[in-house]
């Protein structure tokens, strides 16, 4: 249209010639290495069948978001639902929002104060730097994982700086990587700084029960709010803010995100409740996942493939294949010949570092680990 503003048209074009071009795709029928239902929640049939059972059995309406949860959204399934959560986590509170991306933006953009100060992993998700944008706390990044160079930061700021904050991810999703949890905790006592850890990407697939990484260390007393999402692990719609009462009381008060929110319904509350009772009863699924992880690890390296990938134990491994069009090409390949493969481009990720993302599930059998990696040996070598 000749009346668009020359900056969307000048920006989409400029996307276009790097061929980083984002469209949406219908997902068809290829072995899935791409979406994030690590242990298969998102289709198993067992739960929505419980979640529906269970509204039939407490005769409680499926539909029902009728409004922020201050006014006629907040349904006798939030209090039930938040306490569970609370409990499974080992957490004084669990508060629920719509989204990750939601809980983080309502953290990140609130509780920080005027004279606070932020300091984040430079390889956060997009939504942790959204919130930090919008707060009027100081920030500033440190190296991925660089616990040198975060020690250095606080003790540059911290004088002038009335509480500190350190915000990082458990499992980080376009790496796969983790941080060293005992020693960012350690520092964090040592500075008396408030630790904020995402951990979207290791709900379901760490610990006995898949109840993240930061529990499955004993840690979870030594961290002040961890975020938890609930659309990958899960399989299903929403997230929780894990901390005090009243850290829960503040963001009620306080975090826009929630506030201004119309809340879920009843149905997908239920589906949040019954997909945290099934991980004690899933204990297979999550020890097939955490196979298959090692699996995959073993296959990389008896393909020679291991110096490609980032250093991961997670679901979430990634092939470094610098260049749009070199990476988008090798995906086309993969995806041709029935593997769904997806390519992260940049700026999603540094110029550079492009990359081939495998998501590992349950359900993936290892012939499909070995086929899909020894495909990719032959495309790269």
């Amino acid at each position: 249209m000749e009346n668009e503003p020359k900056s969307v048209q000048q920006k989409l074009q400029l996307r276009q010639e790097q061929n980083a071009l984002r469209r949406l795709a219908i997902s068809d029928n290829a072995i899935d290495f791409t979406s994030n239902d690590y242990i298969g929640f998102a289709k198993n049939e067992t739960i929505f069948h419980q979640t529906h059972q269970f509204l039939l059995d407490n005769n409680i309406k499926e539909n029902g978001a009728t409004g922020s949860r201050l006014l006629s959204g907040n349904h006798a399934l939030y209090p039930e639902t938040e306490e569970y959560i609370a409990k499974f986590h080992q957490a004084d509170a669990a508060l629920i929002f719509n989204s990750g991306y939601d809980a983080n933006v309502g953290f990140f953009s609130s509780v920080p104060q005027r004279n606070d100060l932020i300091l984040f992993d430079e390889l956060c998700h997009a939504s942790i730097r959204d919130g930090i944008q919008m707060s009027h706390a100081k920030a500033y990044k440190f190296g991925h994982n660089d616990f040198e160079e975060l020690e250095k930061l606080i003790q540059k700021y911290a004088s002038e700086s009335n509480e500190i904050y350190i915000a990082t991810e458990s499992v980080f999703s376009m790496d796969g990587d983790c941080p060293n949890l005992e020693q960012l905790t350690t520092l964090a006592e040592k500075y008396l700084a408030y630790l904020v850890i995402d951990e979207a990407h290791a709900l379901g697939v760490f610990g006995s029960n898949g109840e993240g990484l930061i529990q499955s260390l004993g840690l979870q007393n030594k961290v002040f709010a961890r975020i938890m999402t609930f659309g990958k692990g899960l399989g299903c719609h929403g997230a929780a803010i894990l901390g005090s009462e009243n850290l829960k009381s503040y963001l009620v008060n306080f975090a826009r995100s929630f506030i201004y929110t119309t809340g879920l319904s009843p149905h997908s509350i239920a589906t949040i409740l019954q997909s945290y009772k099934s991980l004690f009863h899933e204990k297979e699924a999550l020890q097939k996942l955490q196979s298959n992880i090692i699996f995959f690890n073993q296959e990389k390296m008896r393909l020679g493939l291991k110096p490609l990938f980032v250093y991961s134990k997670s679901a979430i491994q990634c092939a470094i294949l610098p260049g749009n069009e070199n990476v988008k090409s090798i995906a086309t390949q993969l995806q041709q010949n029935g593997f769904d493969v997806r390519p992260i481009l940049s700026p999603t990720v540094p110029e550079g570092q492009e990359r081939l993302r495998f998501c590992l599930h349950s359900y993936n059998s290892e012939a499909e680990i070995s086929k899909v990696l020894e495909l990719l040996a032959t495309f790269v070598f």
